[in-house]
């Protein structure tokens, strides 16, 4: 058996940084080699996946489960940021085995390819009409203070039901949720269990009620409620920075004409690759003991993917990425993010042709907020007409 080798730089640091910066920590991690020993934000060990294939084995394996019963138990819920116990409050992100293929047969056919592609024309009238009311203000608008985040919600908030005039309570509980005060984050869930509620009332027509209708019969109402509100959180969580960065080189008009003249889809992966939305997976521990690349792992070891450092690994071959994810917990709403970023620059070119940034590109900024959560941009300044 070998050890991994310790890592001395903190991969989970906050930084502010240029948007082709990369974390401090990146160069290191890759260096370190395929299974690198870290500090954890909520203390002890962090194992972390840096290589491929050993990444793709971790987010199949059957003993490196998602749920947070599993963490050391010196762990602080809050500074983790770790979800309630599979058994307390069941969900996509921490259930396994024949629960998660429960949830997950409730879920996927609310997702489909074809079910998402129906979606195009409403989610481009939701990105016109958003842009066009920021158009008419007129001067310079901050796209992320205005757009990235609420865009996002608009579409689905749209696709599950809840009202339209609601949207304005999730991105406050959206914004509540990155809050250290614990009493903040509980109102974010009051929040959400509101807009959920507020999608199943009445039988309203939306993704809601007929997830209601597809979930195990042993789940509460409160297990619904939980349910809906992983969709809001996930479809923004990830989609708004991903917006910034994507609207950020699309915009500027100093980046070459072969670029901006590349397809839509295409623009959108390279922008998912070079700056994924989730830097690490989210959280799994090892149930049992368990060897990796040579070194064994106690039970309830906590163990990342580093989705950003792979994606982005000088000489990485044509293929998959990782940026969804791999195996049973494959993002549920991938199809659904791929479509609103590329909905967003077919509209903007179509409509919005003399779209730019207001300042430079080289003078954007991101910032990570720290732990396993990704950078976005501090500020997206944009003149649309």
């Amino acid at each position: 058996m070998t050890e991994a080798a310790r890592l001395t730089a903190d991969p989970f640091a906050a930084t502010v940084r240029g948007l082709d910066q990369p974390h401090p920590a990146r160069a290191a991690l890759r260096a370190a080699g395929p299974l690198v020993r870290a500090e954890a934000p909520a203390g002890g060990p962090v194992w972390i996946v840096t290589e491929e294939a050993l990444a793709r084995e971790v987010l199949v394996h059957p003993l490196i489960v998602k749920d947070p019963a599993q963490a050391p138990p010196a762990w602080d819920r809050w500074t983790a940021g770790l979800e309630p116990a599979a058994a307390a409050q069941p969900s996509l992100t921490t259930t396994d085995g024949g629960a998660h293929e429960r949830l997950r047969r409730a879920h996927a056919p609310l997702f489909t390819a074809r079910r998402t592609a129906a979606y195009t024309d409403r989610i481009t009238g939701l990105a016109r009409s958003l842009l066009t009311g920021l158009a008419e203000a007129g001067g310079v608008v901050d796209l992320a203070a205005d757009f990235t985040t609420r865009y996002p919600l608009t579409v689905v908030c749209d696709v599950l039901g809840v009202p339209a005039d609601r949207v304005d309570q999730a991105v406050g509980a959206c914004r509540r949720m990155h809050s250290d005060d614990p009493e903040e984050v509980e109102e974010a869930m009051a929040a959400f269990a509101d807009l959920a509620a507020a999608a199943l009332e009445g039988g309203r027509p939306g993704l809601a009620t007929e997830l209601r209708d597809r979930v195990p019969d042993d789940l509460t109402e409160a297990d619904l409620h939980y349910l809906l509100f992983t969709l809001v959180y996930a479809g923004q969580l990830t989609t708004d920075p991903a917006l910034g960065f994507l609207l950020a080189r699309l915009l500027d008009p100093a980046d070459p004409e072969a670029v901006r003249g590349a397809p839509a889809e295409e623009r959108v992966r390279e922008a998912l690759r070079t700056h994924s939305p989730a830097p690490f997976s989210l959280w799994r521990f090892t149930a049992a003991e368990v060897e990796l690349a040579g070194v064994r792992l106690p039970a309830r070891s906590p163990v990342l993917v580093d989705l950003q450092g792979i994606n982005t690994a000088p000489g990485r071959g044509v293929g998959p990425d990782l940026v969804f994810g791999v195996g049973p917990h494959y993002c549920t709403g991938a199809r659904l993010a791929q479509l609103e970023l590329t909905v967003l620059v077919q509209v903007l070119e179509a409509e919005f042709p003399r779209a730019r940034l207001a300042v430079p590109y080289s003078e954007l900024r991101q910032a990570d907020i720290g732990g396993i959560q990704g950078s976005r941009l501090t500020a997206l300044p944009v003149s649309l007409g």
